[in-house]
């Protein structure tokens, strides 16, 4: 379970930025977590909010960059020249300066912060906290910070194979990536929880593949979900059938749709782009809620309809349809997300986050109580009148206008 994501000179966030999963105490649609010294109420999703270019996408980009990191920086950076990363492009001083990754998360029961700094050619710094008895007892695991003489120090020698994993951990390599490689017995639960607990989903570039992992689960013990869910969209469908010996490829999918005379089968290829976005959302989304999974959507109502958008956010909510704890973090600029058909609030404020750019390019991110929004307030309508921020700087009929004037110009 994600609790907290802090980050800074990555992508557009340059200065340092928080996302928070905790909630406060008294707040509603929270998941109770219990830990040695009490309850910790998290919420099971939060939604991110802002014009276009507003930086929203970059900050689970940059949650992927720190998995990315995790997973490959061992196996796979060494034959670079630099370490791979995003610093902040608008401000030639950022290149100079590390990229900061933070987060703190649940591992059974127990809190854990884990983070690190990226500078351009080796891993600046990386620390392991651990708190076994709750938030007012933390243990120092690791500390490492590359301007010492030696990188490495292990508070309380609590790490088994110290010396090997700093033998093998190159200065461009993250040591949990090492010791995520060597399976080490105390380390391998913090690797695994980025390798089995993070997973994003991008836009249109992703989407075949999407598409591939739900066709090839439709056959397994997630078949019969998918086809409900399928069905309960109002797409048309009645079903859904793969060809003997294709079952992850989407082409060999062929979904049965109702007519007044029956069943009619469809070629892959002459499903609507909303139908494929639809079947394209439901493998991982399913796979997620079955492993208590953070998942990560950019623009979830990409090619989706805002009911069916509301939908998804419901069942994160739902505890019977999340038992395992599943949290979803998505961005969106479709403001009825902020609203249900029915005027109540789908988020509650706390899960409600906005990104803007100031003068200079960079993303900030705030949540919306910053705002102060009433309690009855129409979010939607206060969100698209500007009052909250995080909305286009853009007059009506300002573009327009500007047409106008470009076709009046080209004609002199």
């Amino acid at each position: 379970m994600l609790l907290r994501f802090r980050v800074a000179n990555v992508r557009s966030l340059r200065d340092e930025q928080e996302l928070t999963f905790v909630a406060p105490p008294t707040a509603p649609a929270v998941r109770t977590v219990e830990l040695p010294d009490g309850p910790l109420p998290v919420f099971p999703l939060l939604g991110i909010f802002g014009a276009n270019a507003s930086g929203k996408s970059n900050v689970l980009a940059a949650l992927s960059d720190m998995r990315d990191a995790v997973l490959n920086s061992y196996a796979q950076w060494a034959a670079r020249s630099n370490v791979p990363r995003h610093a902040f492009a608008l401000d030639p001083k950022s290149a100079k300066e590390p990229a900061f990754f933070e987060v703190d998360i649940l591992i059974d029961g127990e809190r854990w912060t884990y983070g690190f700094e990226l500078g351009e050619q080796r891993v600046e710094a990386e620390w392991v906290h651990r708190y076994p008895h709750g938030n007012r007892h933390r243990q120092e695991w690791l500390d490492r910070d590359a301007s010492r003489d030696e990188p490495f120090r292990w508070p309380g020698n609590r790490v088994r194979d110290r010396a090997q994993l700093a033998r093998r951990t190159r200065p461009d390599a993250l040591l949990l990536s090492t010791a995520g490689t060597d399976n080490h017995p105390q380390l391998s639960p913090l690797f695994d929880w980025f390798r089995r607990n993070l997973w994003s989903i991008g836009p249109e570039i992703e989407r075949v593949d999407r598409e591939r992992f739900t066709a090839g689960r439709l056959n397994g013990p997630q078949g019969r979900r998918i086809r409900e869910l399928l069905k309960v969209a109002d797409l048309g469908i009645a079903g859904a059938v793969v060809e003997d010996g294709a079952p992850d490829r989407p082409g060999a999918v062929r979904l049965l749709h109702r007519t007044s005379g029956g069943e009619v089968a469809f070629d892959w290829e002459q499903e609507s782009y909303g139908t494929r976005s639809w079947f394209a959302l439901l493998g991982p989304l399913l796979l997620a809620l079955d492993e208590g999974a953070v998942l990560l959507i950019d623009e979830l109502n990409a090619s989706l309809h805002p009911r069916m958008a509301a939908e998804v956010i419901r069942v994160f909510h739902d505890s019977d349809a999340n038992p395992e704890g599943a949290q979803l973090v998505f961005t969106s600029h479709d403001a009825t997300l902020l609203s249900a058909p029915s005027s109540e609030r789908l988020l509650e404020s706390e899960q409600i986050w906005l990104t803007e750019k100031d003068a200079d390019g960079a993303t900030h991110l705030y949540a919306l109580t910053e705002a102060h929004p009433g309690p009855e307030e129409d979010l939607t309508v206060s969100y698209l009148q500007g009052v909250f921020g995080a909305v286009p700087d853009l007059l009506e009929g300002q573009i327009a206008l500007r047409v106008r004037d470009a076709r009046e110009a080209g004609r002199g």
